[in-house]
């Protein structure tokens, strides 16, 4: 099922466009405006909400709620550290913390946070990846979303294809243009370009439209 949705959402970015939308953290300390945000044309936006199996960003519930009160379509973030504990336990720990999906039309599936130094071997990285997403498939029986950069998961995984058919692809690439997806992915589901979104965090775009958006938050 997750691969037909992700083949249909790369004919409507084709068609259609763009959808903007934003991602943030408490560590980015600007003011968010929701409202300003969706006023402006924004439709989605990812939150974060966990890192490794301790921490929990402090301010994960005022986001959610002011996303959802503003109207977006809404999702969390998982900050991965590989080398502290199971792609399994973080997962889990996520999904206790403002991690999970539900089919209620307004909520993406959750988003693994891949970035930052090389800690495992590039095997060990993909099975630690895989043991995540897995464990949140077994969960919500839909795929977490791949957040990296091409740099990193070329390096660190090995530009690894083991998540081409599940996981959709949300790509970090500061530039005018998004570039060749790596590791065999044919196209990404959302690109981050830039990291001073107006309304506060980084400016996305997701790759389809509207109904492309929606598919993707109701699975």
């Amino acid at each position: 099922m997750k691969s037909s949705i992700i083949i249909g959402l790369t004919f409507a970015g084709v068609a259609h466009g763009a959808v903007p939308g934003f991602d943030i953290s408490h560590y980015q300390s600007t003011p968010y405006d929701f409202d300003g945000a969706y006023s402006s044309g924004a439709r989605f936006v990812i939150i974060k909400a966990t890192e490794g199996t301790t921490y929990k960003d402090p301010a994960f519930s005022s986001h959610y709620t002011g996303a959802t009160d503003a109207g977006l379509i809404r999702g969390a973030y998982h900050f991965a550290h590989l080398d502290s504990s199971s792609g399994a336990a973080q997962a889990e720990f996520f999904l206790e913390n403002g991690g999970g999906w539900s089919r209620d039309g307004i909520t993406l599936p959750g988003m693994l946070d891949l970035e930052g130094d090389c800690v495992l071997s590039a095997s060990a990285a993909v099975a630690w990846i895989q043991d995540f997403s897995d464990t949140y498939h077994a969960s919500t029986g839909r795929y977490p979303l791949i957040y990296t950069n091409p740099s990193w998961w070329e390096t660190c995984t090995g530009n690894s294809s083991a998540f081409v058919d599940t996981n959709p692809l949300v790509l970090a690439r500061y530039s005018s243009s998004a570039g060749t997806p790596p590791g065999g992915w044919p196209y990404y589901t959302i690109w981050q370009f830039n990291d001073a979104y107006e309304y506060g965090g980084d400016s996305d775009t997701f790759n389809g439209d509207q109904s492309g958006l929606e598919k993707l938050a109701t699975g």
